[in-house]
């Protein structure tokens, strides 16, 4: 739909409808390659808008998502080997959004997914220290084995910061506890109980800072609220 150039500039928040005026009056406006005079109309839809040799763009509405990942899932928008992705169960959002942080395939619960990198990236920066809890259950439980799982172990040259660990049940050597982390590095849980000698037969995220799970059912995924976006300083 064609419409004057001033008001087609001032939506995408560039300029004041009269400042626009003043950036055409000024010949710094082109439109497909030819310099617009005032007056000038144009479709944002089919013509290339450009202010100062800049492409007009507006920027995509930002989507913030929470999936409760399956197991069987790799966290990645693709997979050369084929496996099932993330990117499949969240298709239907309207969106291409990206996970924040990785659960391995065998691992579920609360992934974070959006289009915003900046959000993304500042939360999984080491600085930012994003505390994430786990549900895990245990084959080969023995008393004592909580100690060794809090003790740092050593990835990718570096110390891990030392876990929380509280145990929810035991029943012979089965087992559910809790694990809160300070960092996300790569399959800490699962070296820290090969570290105690206990094998993970179930990992569960529940918590990432202070979002939660809560009841949302396996394999779907929602929008955050507008407190959760809150908390995350969006």
């Amino acid at each position: 739909m064609e419409e004057r150039l001033q008001k087609i500039i001032a939506r995408y928040g560039l300029a004041s409808r009269r400042k626009a005026e003043e950036l055409i009056a000024a010949r710094r406006v082109r439109v497909n390659g030819n310099t617009a005079m005032p007056g000038d109309t144009a479709d944002e839809a089919e013509d290339v808008i450009e202010v100062d040799g800049v492409r007009l763009r507006r920027e995509p509405e930002r989507v913030y998502l929470m999936l409760n990942k399956p197991r069987g899932y790799v966290t990645t928008l693709q997979d050369e080997k084929g496996r099932k992705t993330v990117a499949e169960l969240v298709s239907d959002c309207g969106a291409r959004v990206y996970p924040v942080g990785r659960l391995d395939l065998n691992s579920e619960g609360l992934l974070l997914m959006t289009n915003d990198g900046a959000l993304a990236n500042r939360l999984m920066h080491p600085s930012a220290a994003v505390e994430k809890e786990y549900l895990v259950w245990l084959s080969g439980y023995y008393a004592g084995c909580e100690e060794k799982l809090r003790r740092p172990i050593e990835i990718d040259g570096r110390k891990t910061t030392p876990a929380e660990v509280r145990l929810v049940r035991a029943e012979d050597k089965i087992a559910l506890i809790r694990i809160v982390l300070h960092e996300g590095r790569n399959r800490q849980i699962r070296r820290l109980c090969e570290q105690a000698d206990v094998t993970v037969t179930r990992l569960r995220r529940i918590r990432e800072g202070k979002l939660c799970l809560g009841q949302l059912a396996v394999g779907k995924w929602r929008p955050l609220t507008a407190l959760e976006l809150e908390l995350l300083g969006v």
